[in-house]
């Protein structure tokens, strides 16, 4: 492979998997647990904020040179915010359903941490195409981390997938996963798998990264920490 199609693969395993925003970096969780009741409102949020993600990305690495850091956030806010109305307006034009199902959740991808995450830390830095690729590779993470809480969810909490009936007319729905609790135990319930088959998340990292200090009471006080707060005293 050549270094484009390296970067490309790269990026989009990168997002999908290593730093998956849902389930690995815990990002967007507002629209992950709130859209999440049926797959069809998934997908539609995933594929919006993934357009958002990639043009975005593209542009700001684009003029990443000619914008001064000191309104370096602002300008990157207008950039999502042209992009977001834009998606805004197709879906009201042509996917009127699925824009009222979703609802403010559309032009709350302006303040998306994702959106504004990759950005800042990617885009801003790396040339156009790479950002290009980390949208897409981002977008798809996100994507697929709504469409299998929605999967569960939907499945299990009202018999159906995309409004289409799978469980038997016997089945019981378990209404409770289709309601906002349901969002935060299906949420669980798929970190607590993850972490019985060790696979880190951001949440693990910041809290194992932690050694303990007299500031915060935690056994095992790291000594540099301890020294600084000797000096402190």
């Amino acid at each position: 492979m050549n270094k484009q199609e390296n970067v490309a693969v790269e990026r989009i395993r990168n997002g999908i998997s290593t730093e998956n925003p849902v389930f690995i970096m815990m990002l967007g969780m507002c629209p992950a647990l709130a859209v999440t009741t049926s797959v069809t409102n998934a997908v539609g949020m995933g594929l919006s904020t993934t357009a958002v993600l990639v043009v975005s990305n593209l542009v700001i690495s684009l003029v990443r040179k000619i914008i001064p850091d000191e309104v370096r956030l602002p300008a990157f806010i207008v950039i999502v915010a042209s992009f977001v109305t834009v998606v805004q307006l197709i879906m009201q034009a042509y996917f009127v359903e699925l824009n009222a199902s979703l609802g403010v959740y559309i032009p709350l991808i302006v303040v998306n941490c994702i959106i504004l995450g990759r950005a800042e830390a990617y885009a801003s830095k790396n040339p156009p195409f790479a950002s290009f690729m980390d949208g897409v590779g981002m977008g798809l993470g996100f994507t697929i981390g709504l469409i299998l809480l929605s999967a569960f969810r939907e499945l299990f909490g009202a018999g159906t997938l995309a409004g289409i009936q799978i469980m038997p007319s016997f089945y019981p729905p378990i209404d409770v996963l289709v309601k906002a609790p349901g969002a935060f135990l299906v949420l669980g319930l798929i970190i607590m798998v993850m972490n019985a088959f060790h696979i880190k998340t951001r949440a693990n990292e910041i809290t194992e990264g932690c050694d303990g200090c007299p500031g915060c009471g935690v056994p095992g006080s790291d000594p540099a920490c301890a020294g600084k707060e000797d000096k402190k005293a």
